[in-house]
C-alpha cells in the first residue's frame, strides 16, 4: 500500500492524531484552574525544573493560604501561596453545605472535619488562613497558627514526627490519622482521612 494512502487510512482510523504529524503541534492542555484555563505558557513555567507534570483537570487554587484540590472535592494539599492562577477562587468551588468559608471559599465537609479535629467544634461564619498557618476571623487579627496547633497536638497525643533537618519535619498522629508537613520555612500543609 503506498505510504500516502496508509497516512490516510491511519488518520481516518483515529489511529494518527493530527497533532502527531509533523508540522502540527499537540492539541491545549486543559488544566482547569478556578473555572479558568492555565495558559499552556503558564503551565510550562510551573512544571519547569520539576519531575511533576499537572494532570489535565479541573482544580481550585486558594492564592492566600496555598490549599488546592479538585473542582467540588476537599482540600488534596498545600503548595505555594501567591501563584496567580485562574481567577478569583469561587465560594462554591468546592461543593460547600458547610456554612464555614476560608478565603472566601465555602469548604468540604471533610475539611471541616479535619478542622475540627485540629480546633474543636467549629462556629459556621467567614474566616481567614495564610499560608504560613495563621488563622482568624475574616477582617480580624489571627487567633491560632493551625500548624503550631497540630504540632502539639500530634505531640501531646502520641503523634509520631520525623524532623528532616532545617525545621523541616513531618508529624503523623497515629490516633487520629491526620498529619502536618512543614518546611522549615513557613511552609505546611495538614492531611488527613
Amino acid at each position: 500500500m503506498p505510504a500516502p494512502r496508509l497516512f490516510l487510512l491511519l488518520l481516518a482510523g483515529g489511529l494518527l492524531h493530527p497533532a502527531n504529524v509533523a508540522g502540527q503541534t499537540a492539541p491545549p492542555r486543559q488544566v482547569i484552574i478556578n473555572r479558568g484555563r492555565v495558559p499552556d505558557a503558564t503551565l510550562a513555567r510551573l512544571e519547569a525544573g520539576s519531575t511533576t507534570r499537572i494532570p489535565d483537570g479541573r482544580y481550585w487554587y486558594d492564592r492566600v493560604s496555598g490549599a488546592w484540590g479538585l473542582e467540588g472535592g476537599h482540600t488534596r494539599g498545600f503548595t505555594t501561596a501567591g501563584l496567580e492562577l485562574g481567577g478569583r477562587l469561587p465560594a462554591d468551588i468546592s461543593g460547600g453545605g458547610t456554612g464555614v468559608f476560608i478565603n472566601g471559599r465555602e469548604i468540604h465537609p471533610l475539611d471541616l472535619a479535619a478542622l475540627q479535629q485540629l480546633v474543636g467544634q467549629v462556629v459556621p461564619g467567614r474566616y481567614w488562613l495564610d499560608g504560613q498557618g495563621y488563622a482568624g476571623v475574616e477582617g480580624g487579627p489571627a487567633i491560632a497558627n493551625l500548624m503550631q496547633v497540630a504540632q502539639q497536638l500530634y505531640r501531646q497525643n502520641g503523634g509520631v514526627g520525623e524532623n528532616y533537618g532545617g525545621g523541616a519535619g513531618a508529624y503523623h498522629n497515629p490516633r487520629t490519622g491526620i498529619g502536618i508537613l512543614t518546611d522549615g520555612q513557613g511552609g505546611a500543609g495538614v492531611f488527613g482521612p
